[in-house]
């Protein structure tokens, strides 16, 4: 099947299709509808490479990821391939073995060099593994939009507002009664870890309560971790009626300790996680947890690459960048009280 049986079928040129599918010209509203209308109920698919060649664009997205054994980095990559596909993008993948690769410059000149049209750095920023990022470099390359990082100057960045998140577990522990919240962050040299932190101590600081040193145990996003800094906490502060863990891993962790030490969740301890993994709700008590949209994390990451790659080749002038802070959302189950009421 070809441009013109679409042509045919729709009563236009193929001159008006092709206008249409590329979005060279403008078309009448309701001409484009029916043109658009021929190729679903014919089932034509454009010719790729064609299109590639006319728009000077290879169709593909270069994607730099890392830790892909993570719930977050793995889900976040189904959310930028389906996005990518219903674009008509194919990705190429390269998976780092370690966040602060030191050859920034071979990844992106490999990228480059396989003519990528667009590139989504989904690699998370840990120590000093943004220091390559400046704005005469970034104009230098391919669109490029970044994951999980902090703001700076020249780059488009989509994240989970962490620190939101993380304030709104601890507004929930407080929101129960409980006082002496205690938190099991990610690795330090997280920004995101860092993030959660910085949540925490403003909801504390927020109800009058300071987050001191003795209630903070670094962690290291694995459950062994969370069973080990809980009990660390409960040393220092054996009076703990909460904990915050950072990711549901280390959640998971605290629970196994609770239950191997005969502590009641959440009765005599309240236990929140972050990220909300499709086991979570099977965990014994089912846990209470911050849920990232990570899926959408992955598609609003396409789509702003996308409307980035589309005014390169238009010869348009780059807007300027863009951050997206997606929202996460608070998932309550039974591993916190309910909220007091105000008379209680």
């Amino acid at each position: 099947m070809t441009i013109v049986d679409v042509a045919a079928h729709a009563g236009v040129s193929a001159g008006t299709v092709s206008n249409v599918l590329t979005g060279k010209r403008p078309v009448a509203e309701a001409t484009r509808e029916r043109v658009l209308r021929a190729v679903e109920e014919l089932g034509y698919q454009p010719n790729l490479l064609a299109r590639s060649l006319v728009n000077r664009s290879s169709n593909t997205i270069g994607v730099v990821t890392y830790g892909l054994e993570y719930y977050g980095p793995s889900r976040t990559l189904v959310g930028i391939e389906r996005a990518a596909a219903e674009l008509g993008y194919s990705l190429l993948l390269d998976l780092l073995h370690e966040p602060d690769v030191a050859d920034v410059d071979v990844v992106l000149e490999e990228l480059t060099a396989r003519r990528v049209d667009g590139i989504i750095w989904a690699v998370h920023e840990v120590g000093d593994n943004r220091a390559w990022i400046d704005e005469e470099r970034l104009r230098a390359l391919p669109p490029i939009v970044f994951l999980t990082m902090a703001p700076r100057p020249g780059a488009s960045i989509v994240s989970t507002d962490n620190c939101a998140g993380a304030q709104m577990a601890t507004r929930h522990l407080l929101a129960t009664g409980r006082r002496t919240i205690g938190i099991i962050t990610g690795p330090l040299s997280w920004w995101e870890a860092r993030q959660r932190l910085e949540g925490w101590r403003r909801a504390l600081e927020e109800a009058g309560i300071e987050g001191n040193d003795t209630l903070i145990y670094e962690g290291g996003w694995l459950a062994a971790s969370g069973e080990v800094a809980l009990e660390a906490l409960l040393t220092r502060q054996p009076n703990l009626d909460a904990v915050f863990a950072c990711n549901d891993q280390m959640a998971l962790g605290a629970l196994r300790y609770c239950h191997a030490h005969g502590i009641r969740v959440p009765d005599e301890l309240s236990i929140v996680g972050f990220d909300n993994i499709p086991e979570s709700a099977f965990f014994w008590p089912a846990l209470t947890t911050v849920r990232q949209h990570l899926l959408d994390l992955g598609r609003v990451a396409v789509e702003e690459l996308h409307h980035r790659i589309e005014l390169r080749l238009q010869d348009v002038e780059p807007e300027p960048p863009t951050i997206h802070l997606l929202q996460p959302e608070l998932i309550v189950r039974e591993s916190t009280l309910p909220p007091r009421s105000v008379s209680s």
